[in-house]
């Protein structure tokens, strides 16, 4: 009797199993991971004599099964109640090796002593931050609880940034005296908001800005914002579920650029501040801690609103190398793009794509061109210089065709930006495409 039941009942799961699986909606998008899932592939006389396309249908099936994502949340709630909470300020530290990039985290910089260095200049906001923590291995650190959780990453450097520096330099010395170049290297939340007690499991990164500082050559200037950022520390200048800092970070630096520059610069009120509501970033995803995705925040940014401006773009076509295989444009579109509250991508309110090539034309008069080239940290600060300059030009360091010294020649630039995150400015990678797109030949970075 017993083994009746037994068999009727998992044979009903079974079945159950069976039509959820083969019937149901399948997802094509990952909101916890942040990335597309495997799509059906299509079918061909090649790839069934390969075996290739049965391994790519089990990879579909097994990648987009329904209800993915509330299984997944499940599973984080449980090992949620799981972890042992030491404190109100629950401190957990998280794999992220999908987060750095190559050459940014070095494998002994974690054990070299670093004494500190003389501050850049001292800023007034100490944030009280303390609490105990449950600690695994570099990676991911999220800090306190309900509302106020917040997202840190650990940074590993040391005083390093010499290609950083010595890729500055090199562009001050090809394009002359005519072009002023100007290097801002952006420090990560970690600086500011890791819990004192814990600050032995994240180097300092002043001591990396102070490195590159003191090797950049005269004729390029450092604009510091450590310390602008450090004085506003108290404000929301870094997004809590997101390893991007926010648009208000993006705009103090921007008012710290715009001083180097000897420009003019507006206060907030001279714009619109607009806002998505539950927004959860990409440290979700990265930390799948669901802490995170149960205090979403609310993404502020800023739209100038006396100011004439036109945005064109050339856009790229990239293939799964991340490798440029088409352009298009340029094509007249905003700058500002518009997300629905709940959407996990409005840190690309800012030009859409990091894909683009951007010129924002503007009507200041003063002669001033602009050229910034950057990482996604970059993203947030152009928007803040319409009443700056006459023509803004926006280039990502990974996409780019031409030959960008004849490009800036081409355009008239004037001042010419490198915004980027101190994990970049201390790895190899961002020097190394920069100086790629300073001597390339037209077109040779298009792969057919």
């Amino acid at each position: 009797m017993h083994n009746k039941i037994y068999i009727t009942v998992m044979s009903l799961v079974f079945i159950a199993a069976t039509i959820i699986l083969t019937t149901f909606p399948r997802p094509k998008y990952s909101e916890v991971e942040k990335r597309d899932l495997a799509q059906f592939p299509e079918w061909s006389v090649s790839k069934l004599a390969q075996g290739t396309w049965t391994s790519e249908v089990s990879s579909w099936f097994s990648d987009s099964e329904p209800y993915r994502e509330r299984l997944m949340t499940l599973s984080m709630k449980i090992k949620d109640l799981e972890r042992l909470v030491l404190s109100d300020d629950n401190v957990t530290f998280h794999a992220a090796d999908d987060l750095m990039e190559e050459g940014v985290m070095e494998e002994g910089a974690m054990e070299e002593v670093v004494e500190e260095e003389e501050a850049l200049g001292e800023y007034s906001n100490k944030v009280p931050t303390e609490g105990k923590a449950k600690l695994s291995h570099a990676g991911i650190i999220i800090v306190g609880s309900g509302s106020n959780v917040r997202a840190l990453m650990a940074y590993g450097g040391v005083k390093g940034g010499g290609k950083f520096a010595n890729m500055a330099n090199t562009y001050h010395e090809e394009l002359g005296e005519g072009v002023r170049v100007y290097a801002m290297v952006i420090p990560n939340a970690a600086e500011f908001y890791l819990p004192e007690s814990w600050k032995k499991h994240s180097k300092s990164q002043l001591a990396t800005l102070k490195s590159i500082q003191e090797k950049l050559s005269p004729g390029v200037t450092f604009v510091n914002v450590y310390n602008t950022l450090g004085n506003h520390a108290d404000e929301p200048i870094f997004l809590r579920t997101d390893h991007h800092w926010s648009p208000l970070g993006g705009y103090y630096a921007a008012a710290e650029f715009a001083r180097s520059a000897d420009v003019d610069f507006k206060d907030l009120e001279s714009y619109e501040r607009r806002e998505v509501k539950r927004f959860v970033g990409s440290m979700y995803g990265y930390s799948k801690d669901i802490s995170l995705k149960e205090a979403p925040e609310d993404f502020v940014y800023y739209v100038p609103k006396d100011i004439e401006y036109n945005t064109t773009y050339l856009t790229y076509t990239i293939n799964e190398d991340y490798k440029i295989t088409k352009v298009s444009g340029p094509t007249t579109e905003r700058f500002f793009y518009r997300f629905k509250d709940g959407g996990s991508g409005a840190y690309s309110t800012f030009m859409g794509s990091d894909q683009r090539v951007t010129h924002v034309s503007t009507s200041v008069g003063n002669g001033r061109k602009v050229l910034i080239i950057k990482d996604s940290f970059g993203n947030a600060i152009p928007g803040y210089l319409f009443y700056s300059f006459d023509d803004i030009f926006v280039i990502d360091n990974r996409y780019f065709h031409l030959n960008l010294k004849k490009y800036i020649e081409q355009q008239g630039i004037t001042d010419l930006l490198f915004a980027c995150s101190i994990f970049n400015a201390y790895g190899s990678a961002f020097s190394k495409n920069c100086l790629d797109i300073l001597y390339q030949t037209d077109g040779k970075s298009i792969v057919k």
